[in-house]
């Protein structure tokens, strides 16, 4: 069997932010003292007039980042998600989301894959806290084909943007040759009539393992990839529920405000079904190995598997 290409979603950010580099004189980027893991360090390298180093103060480097775009740059700044959401969250909320500027913020080691760092740096709620900023854009690309294309999708876009990656390699699941993004829009990556497993991120890649054990049992499993979590694809998701009439969301963050929520929005408003959110369950996250954290937390195809089938049984 071939073994299956991997490739963390910063790599994939680092390298297209150079490409963008070569293409448009505007663009800047910033970082915090963390450029060699948030792969910033490429576009530093080839364009250090254009890039800035704040040290250790994120929300320095927010304020910073704000009034390059109001002078009409367009600014690419990168942290780790605890740190770009957590201890900015005033200045991206003020100086950011507010006037609407032209910022992008590109946030690695999100979510329990951080692993080894412990609960201190495993960002679970960044979703949920850049979800509720009005006018900000949330995304969260699934490997490096989609984030490849999310971040040429932000440069393009007029507006603040949030972007969630992550520090471990994961599987590449499209095809170059024939994926296509759209803004806002999800993806079926694979057709079904049973259950809808609709995920965001690393996720989908769980979810597409999921179906598969699911098929032997003789459950047909859909998958919609989510790439843009705000604005939603309400259309998709309607459309899912409908077909199968259950729904289960897939998330490597809390189960409060993020893609389950998001999805529990559009449902309770457009087509109610029963949703069942599987994530973090209101806890944070512990020291280990990435994939072991994935097991431990059920976030696995292993675990994803078991908890659907369980579900699907209590509703016979």
């Amino acid at each position: 069997m071939e073994e299956v290409k991997k490739i963390a979603t910063r790599e994939s950010y680092g390298k297209t932010l150079a490409e963008l580099g070569h293409e448009n004189p505007d663009i800047y980027v910033m970082d915090a003292d963390l450029s060699a893991a948030t792969k910033t360090s490429i576009f530093a390298k080839e364009f250090p007039e254009r890039f800035i180093d704040t040290g250790i103060a994120e929300a320095n480097m927010m304020g910073i980042a704000a009034g390059l775009a109001s002078c009409g740059k367009t600014v690419f700044v990168s942290s780790f998600a605890m740190f770009a959401t957590g201890r900015s969250y005033e200045q991206i909320r003020n100086s950011i989301g507010y006037p609407k500027l032209n910022v992008k913020i590109c946030a690695s080691h999100a979510g329990i894959t951080v692993g080894e760092d412990g609960a201190s740096h495993q960002c679970i709620e960044d979703i949920a806290l850049m979800r509720a900023i009005p006018g900000m854009v949330v995304m969260c690309p699934a490997d490096d084909i989609e984030a490849k294309a999310a971040v040429r999708a932000a440069a393009k876009y007029e507006g603040p943007v949030y972007m969630r990656l992550g520090r471990a390699a994961v599987p590449v699941i499209n095809d170059p040759e024939t994926y296509k993004f759209e803004w806002g829009k999800g993806i079926k990556v694979k057709e079904g009539k049973d259950v809808s497993l609709i995920a965001s991120g690393v996720m989908v890649d769980s979810a597409i393992k999921a179906a598969k054990m699911l098929e032997a049992d003789g459950i047909d499993a859909e998958v919609i990839d989510i790439h843009t979590i705000k604005p939603i694809d309400e259309d998709i998701i309607v459309e899912t529920a409908k077909k199968t009439g259950v729904v289960v969301t897939l998330e490597e963050h809390s189960v409060i405000g993020g893609l389950g929520s998001a999805v529990c929005d559009v449902l309770c408003e457009k087509y109610p079904v029963r949703v069942k959110k599987i994530g973090v369950q209101d806890v944070f996250g512990e020291s280990g190995p990435a994939g072991g954290l994935m097991e431990k937390y059920k976030l696995d195809g292993n675990g994803v598997y078991a908890q659907v089938k369980d579900y699907m049984s209590t509703l016979k």
